[in-house]
């Protein structure tokens, strides 16, 4: 249920939209993929499901070559493109059965309840498409993406026009469907990323700049330790500056400190000693960490 991309590259004229890129998108995890407008999200995600053919390199979907295999691919593939297309004039129901029976579903009725229970279309299953909200449309989008119980699942910024409830059901259905099957997903949500992603791509000017793990995504560009302490007593900023390997000093005031280090070293363990020897009493201390928002902005300046 895997999804290998191996020197992926696409030409458009004389723009490289895509550039010799390769990742894999592993069964149970959600692999965020992103990048700012135009770096080649869209692109590497229509090569994936069939739509537009590569210029050069592979790509497989559950052992399945795009290139050769389009028919099993797009069998084992749901896909929210990012302009999500929808049949206005059709009633949601009427359109989810539509779909249904253009991918060979069993017990159409049946899956098309599921789905609108799923992605909570149950008050609009009736309504005609077209006059449903952004955030609806993006539900029924959702839906037909999931109607053929696809092993792999690419969205593109499947949460766009939800409003914060509907993020919060939607993000959930995205994290349950990711223990499951194959999940990559594209947002210019950093929260949403933390939240919900196992693993990170991040694609820039149509080369992959990052591919790590969430947490591991975090250091990857820090120049410097930072840790927060508080204390129960004052304590003279001097004698903190006084702790091995400490640079800096910050008072952040009421007995709060951030004591900074270069990037490699973790000063805890002196703070540590510290406290001990001079019998102070640690209400707090924390680790600061890179956000994921603030990686994304120095890889993709």
């Amino acid at each position: 249920m895997s999804v290998v991309v191996k020197n992926l590259t696409k030409i458009y004229g004389t723009q490289r939209a895509v550039s010799d890129i390769s990742f894999e998108a592993k069964p149970g995890e959600v692999l965020g993929f992103l990048g700012p407008n135009g770096a080649g999200k869209t692109t590497t995600m229509k090569i994936v499901t069939c739509f537009i053919p590569q210029t050069e390199g592979t790509v497989t979907v559950n052992g399945y070559d795009v290139a050769k295999d389009a028919m099993e691919v797009r069998r084992s593939t749901g896909y929210l493109p990012e302009h999500n297309p929808l049949y206005k004039d059709l009633y949601v129901k009427e359109y989810l059965t539509f779909v249904a029976r253009l991918h060979g579903v069993k017990n159409i009725r049946q899956r098309v309840d599921e789905m609108v229970q799923l992605t909570g279309l149950e008050h609009e299953q009736k309504k005609v498409i077209g006059a449903l909200s952004k955030g609806y449309r993006q539900r029924v989008g959702l839906a037909q993406a999931m109607l053929h119980d696809p092993q792999v699942l690419i969205l593109d910024e499947p949460t766009s026009g939800l409003d914060p409830n509907q993020l919060a059901e939607i993000r959930a259905l995205i994290k349950r469907l990711g223990k499951q099957k194959t999940v990559i997903f594209s947002t210019h949500i950093m929260q949403e990323v933390q939240a919900l992603c196992d693993r990170v791509v991040i694609i820039n000017k149509g080369a992959i700049v990052a591919d790590d793990p969430i947490a591991e995504l975090k250091n990857r560009v820090k120049s410097e330790s930072v840790v927060t302490v508080e204390f129960a007593q004052s304590v003279d900023q001097k004698l903190l500056a006084s702790i091995p390997k400490v640079k800096q000093v910050k008072d952040l005031g009421q007995n709060r400190w951030q004591l900074t280090a270069t990037a490699e070293t973790d000063i805890r363990p002196e703070i540590h000693k510290f406290v001990v020897k001079h019998h102070l009493t640690l209400l707090e201390m924390r680790q600061e960490v890179s956000s994921v928002e603030e990686v994304f902005q120095q890889l993709t300046k």
